[in-house]
């Protein structure tokens, strides 16, 4: 029987893992390099003439960001044979909504990127919800296992949270500059990010199969 495309369900044994570390690096790599090749996109377009013809550091930026979301998405391919489900749903928005970005020389395009794709993950997972299912897992079942109890209250929370960064986006990139956005993104949504998740440790804790079979 030939392997699935996507990954497996999380409950299921025959699913493959990768190092939680290389997980990260694999899904936050692109947005470094999109913060590093719009920082850098005049030195960058001196040292390849051919960026240069992409247009100003935000469209270098694009380009980069594209190329490294298909790596990030080709090297977890390599390593377990089947596509993430959420880096991919990523991935794809990236991909249509730089390639509108580069064709039409319109910045509003990879700006509104991060609001469709935190509605977007925002509406799956509460959808889910409805349905019994909690999409979470896919995320982070690599990190914790958790009762269907605290998947269900993650999920929702994480649902409600992904929204709230789909609007906070609208905001900054309404309201500040380019570059300014392009710094909110790592500086601001990964802070948040992480002190929303750190905030979650109680509940985790508390439905946490490892700390009940302990």
């Amino acid at each position: 029987m030939s392997e699935p495309v996507f990954e497996r369900d999380p409950a299921d044994p025959k699913r493959k893992h990768i190092n939680p570390l290389l997980k990260i690096a694999l899904e936050l790599g692109p947005l470094v390099v999109f913060f590093f090749a719009n920082s850098r996109g005049e030195k960058l377009a001196e040292m390849l003439p051919s960026l240069a013809g992409l247009g100003g550091p935000i469209f270098i930026a694009t380009a980069l960001f594209m190329l490294a979301t298909v790596i990030a998405l080709s090297v977890s391919w390599a390593l377990t044979r089947t596509l993430p489900l959420m880096p991919l749903i990523s991935g794809i928005v990236v991909l249509v909504f730089g390639a509108l970005t580069l064709w039409l020389h319109d910045e509003f395009f990879i700006k509104i990127k991060p609001t469709i794709i935190n509605t977007l993950f925002g509406l799956i997972l509460l959808g889910g919800l409805a349905f019994g299912k909690s999409f979470l897992g896919y995320v982070f079942d690599s990190a914790f296992r958790l009762d269907a109890e605290g998947w269900r209250k993650l999920t929702l929370r994480w649902g409600l949270f992904f929204l709230f960064l789909a609007l906070l986006n609208e905001v900054v990139w309404r309201m500040l500059s380019t570059d300014a956005w392009v710094a909110f993104k790592v500086w601001g949504v990964m802070p948040i990010t992480l002190a929303f998740t750190f905030s979650q440790m109680p509940l985790i804790m508390r439905h946490s199969v490892e700390e009940k079979e302990s």
